[in-house]
């Protein structure tokens, strides 16, 4: 009997499956300025908004193989 990767495979459409859901949920968030408006946008909320940055850069280097370590 030949083994498959069925419950690999549900478990990586699952995985997927909620990064897009995620991923969806900040571009609505994003669109509307992070629920912040604009008029009132202080220095605290560019500190969060640089923390949110911080960690999408992380993902996006690992996702893309980016980085100093990894340019070799």
């Amino acid at each position: 009997m030949p083994k498959t990767n069925d419950a690999a495979l549900d478990a990586f459409i699952a995985a997927k499956t909620e990064i897009d859901a995620m991923l969806a949920r900040l571009a609505a968030l994003s669109a509307d300025h992070f629920d912040y408006c604009p008029e009132d946008v202080n220095w605290g909320h560019v500190g969060t908004l640089n923390h949110y940055h911080a960690r999408l850069r992380e993902i996006t280097a690992m996702a893309f193989r980016e980085g100093d370590d990894r340019q070799h």
